[in-house]
């Protein structure tokens, strides 16, 4: 594990929580409609690189970029931008290269995951096949590269090379913890940073490159994007555990039947008896439903659901502290409502 990502670890587990609960008549919804114009802009520039003259990848590529979905990441380049008083147009297209990049992990995670349903649909490698799936990710990401060499900008490549690699490293690391019952908070955190608050991470600090701010506030976006990202895969975690298959679009306990050990998992297992370590351990090494409700019933006797929330309200509450050094604005506003929605949400 690098330096930075062992800081963050510590950072992730040391920090005291605070409220964060938001004023509950606001939802992600209402957020996108304030960014409702550069959304629709985002939009349009997803539809028009999307094309390609080769029909499958057209109806595959459609398929998953229209199947739902918060559009939250290229969101979060928008706002940064915004928080920033830009006036062109580019943070339009950097936000459509985060969801592409975005687009495709999610193609590539179901057919690694096996899945059958994402955001109550049918996955499209349930639909096309592992193999189409495998390689409309892959165009996905070049067509990514290829806007970025649009963007004109090393740095903003540099970022998004260095993020990709990144993500991909993070994947292969989940890959070796599946089933494996020892894998540790720190190599769990590890993860999700890579996989998940990467990505979060190179939307926000993208706005503040674009709009040439200092390295402290550059920073601060950064920093923003991080916390955010993990706070959110965070809940993402305890969600399998807690929360149902309507509200998630996907099943209960899939972490479980796939075998992954999530936050949730290796904290029961530290704080319940030999007996309940045992059924935790078993039921991770072997995945499948079989054991869901035992291990469900362990997560709630040990308080894994609310040691995971804590974590993630401490998250969110570092995320809206690094906004300290962004002048003020509604942009400002939106990025503190995100953090506070990201650990009050039911999918």
């Amino acid at each position: 594990m690098s330096n930075n990502i062992l800081s963050e670890v510590e950072t992730i587990k040391s920090a005291e929580p605070q409220q964060t609960e938001p004023d509950q008549q606001r939802s992600f919804d209402d957020v996108m409609a304030l960014c409702h114009d550069d959304m629709q802009a985002v939009d349009q520039v997803i539809r028009q690189r999307l094309s390609s003259d080769v029909a499958l990848v057209n109806q595959l590529s459609h398929y998953i970029i229209n199947s739902g979905g918060k559009r939250l990441r290229p969101l979060l380049v928008l706002l940064s931008a915004k928080s920033f008083a830009y006036s062109g147009d580019r943070h339009h297209l950097l936000a459509a290269i985060i969801e592409f990049i975005h687009t495709a992990t999610l193609l590539h995670d179901d057919v690694v995951d096996e899945s059958e349903l994402r955001r109550g649909n049918e996955t499209a490698n349930a639909l096309f096949g592992n193999a189409a799936s495998v390689l409309v990710g892959d165009f996905l990401y070049s067509r990514a590269f290829e806007m970025m060499v649009d963007v004109n900008d090393m740095r903003v490549m540099q970022i998004l090379a260095r993020t990709t690699n990144v993500i991909a490293e993070g994947e292969v690391m989940q890959l070796m913890n599946v089933h494996d019952a020892a894998t540790t908070e720190e190599k769990y955190l590890e993860v999700i940073y890579c996989k998940t608050a990467k990505l979060f991470e190179a939307a926000t600090q993208l706005g503040a490159v674009l709009c040439q701010r200092n390295e402290e506030e550059v920073r601060a976006m950064a920093a923003y994007g991080r916390y955010l990202g993990t706070a959110f895969q965070l809940i993402d975690d305890v969600m399998d555990y807690s929360s149902n298959s309507e509200e998630m679009g996907k099943n209960v306990g899939d972490d479980l039947a796939e075998g992954k050990p999530t936050l949730p998992l290796i904290y029961a297992m530290q704080q319940g008896t030999a007996e309940q370590a045992a059924v935790i351990k078993s039921a991770i090494e072997k995945g499948g439903y079989d054991k869901i409700d035992e291990v469900q019933a362990i997560i709630q006797h040990t308080g894994s659901l609310e040691y995971s929330e804590k974590m993630a309200q401490k998250q969110a509450q570092l995320a809206i502290d690094e906004l300290a050094h962004l002048p003020d604005s509604e942009s400002k506003v939106m990025l503190e409502n995100i953090a506070r929605l990201s650990v009050y949400r039911s999918h």
